[in-house]
């Protein structure tokens, strides 16, 4: 499983003219043929780092080989075209030379980005088709699909935040696990309690790059404190409140006040300082699981202000292209097939992929096979229930990731105070709304 977790900051330089709105020779070899069949080409980027098939590619495959096998009229060509951290540049590539692909997979963080590119197929209606039954998907997905009321792209991927910590060193500091309802206080005390300077160990830690990776660890609590990013109709900056700073207090605590808590200033060391057993506790997601392979862990919810333990999801999505009608109609058939329950439970059970779906979350037993076959991995499934909320999706939220992340990282280095760092970057995101679009 992967995943980098960043916003990529990328313009489309483009014109319509460069587009593959209503031909058929967009993709690399899409189109019909003579026999009556409409070919599809997908783009996507799993793989290991060498590009060789890994459990996901493999999953993907199988199903596209089932789809083509019992769909005569429609043929998926999937072509690895990169990793999944170059989808939108190389879609900028292949847009600017007319070869756009029916289907792309392309982080929700590109979006926004994505919006901007001229032949993406509107799919709002496709999700209306019954067939669909869009209300099924987890419902942080669905609102991260949506860019100024419109839906341009299909689930494909969900993850969230969770605890993963150290069972030797909760026991070695007479420490209980955590549990399902513990508060951000509870954290805070464990966190303190791990903390051995002597032996270099810290009780938990945090990504303070200032990056997107900054920020996505702040919203959870931002939301469960009652707050919001940004005011209801998106003009305004509104993490600055009483509950953004009950929420930064608390990290800014740990950091300053207990120096119990690890910033990693370049975010490149967490994982494996966890896995060194360093680290008592870290917020991440099911892709790091498989890299604790030195450490008996377990995974938990995030604590919680008063009861409320929501998460945050990084969803992605299949975005499709306009190479004509034929061939958009066989790629919304596609991935009305490709994402519905039993393909979605099938490829979840096959790659430890959270499920897409509420209707397959809720499955009797589907946890159970999970853990099973993918320690820790049943936790962040339950955990989807968690995901409520989704970031802003608009062209202008990267250059809000910045203002934030900067605005956290001061707080936790003590270079400011939480209600003056917010306030700067509330100020700063505050200009950058007023811009024209």
């Amino acid at each position: 499983m992967r995943r980098t977790r960043f916003i990529t900051v990328f313009v489309f330089a483009l014109v319509a003219a460069a587009c593959t709105g209503g031909d058929d020779g967009g993709g690399g070899g899409g189109g019909g043929d003579a026999s009556g069949v409409t070919n599809i080409v997908l783009w996507h980027g799993y793989g290991t780092a060498q590009g060789e098939p890994d459990a996901e590619w493999q999953s993907l495959l199988d199903r596209v080989d089932e789809f083509n096998a019992t769909h005569p009229d429609i043929h998926v060509d999937s072509i690895r075209c990169c990793t999944n951290d170059k989808a939108l540049e190389k879609l900028t590539v292949a847009l600017q030379g007319g070869e756009a692909p029916d289907i792309t997979y392309q982080y929700g963080s590109s979006l926004a980005q994505v919006a901007a590119a001229p032949g993406l197929v509107d799919l709002t209606q496709w999700s209306q088709d019954p067939d669909v039954a869009w209300d099924d998907f987890i419902p942080g997905q669905t609102a991260a699909a949506t860019y100024e009321g419109k839906i341009l792209g299909a689930p494909a991927l969900i993850d969230n935040l969770a605890v993963v910590y150290n069972n030797d060193l909760f026991a070695a500091a007479g420490l209980a696990e955590p549990t399902p309802d513990w508060s951000w206080d509870d954290f805070r005390a464990a966190s303190k309690a791990m903390t051995d300077p002597a032996t270099q160990t810290f009780g938990s830690a945090l990504p303070a790059d200032a990056s997107e990776d900054t920020v996505w660890h702040f919203d959870p609590m931002l939301w469960q404190a009652g707050g919001s990013i940004l005011s209801e109709d998106g003009t305004k900056a509104a993490f600055n409140s009483e509950a953004g700073v009950r929420a930064l207090e608390v990290l800014r605590a740990m950091a300053v006040d207990d120096a119990s808590m690890y910033l990693d200033l370049q975010n490149a060391k967490i994982a494996d300082l966890f896995n060194d057993g360093k680290l008592g506790m870290i917020i991440t997601g099911p892709w790091d699981l498989s890299a604790f392979t030195d450490v008996d862990y377990g995974v938990q919810v995030l604590p919680g202000f008063d009861g409320d333990h929501q998460s945050i999801a990084g969803p992605d999505f299949w975005c499709v292209f306009d190479n004509g009608e034929a061939r958009v109609k066989a790629a919304e058939e596609f991935l009305t097939w490709y994402t519905a329950p039993e393909q979605v439970k099938t490829d979840t059970l096959a790659t430890g992929h959270l499920p897409l779906r509420t209707s397959v979350l809720d499955e009797p037993g589907l946890t159970d096979q999970l853990e099973q076959s993918f320690p820790g991995v049943g936790t962040f499934a339950q955990n989807l229930a968690n995901v409520q909320q989704a970031r802003p999706v608009l062209a202008a939220y990267p250059q809000i990731s910045v203002a934030m992340g900067e605005a956290i990282v001061a707080a936790l280095l003590g270079a400011k105070t939480s209600q003056q760092a917010l306030d700067d970057a509330a100020t700063e995101v505050n200009d950058i709304l007023a811009l024209p679009a």
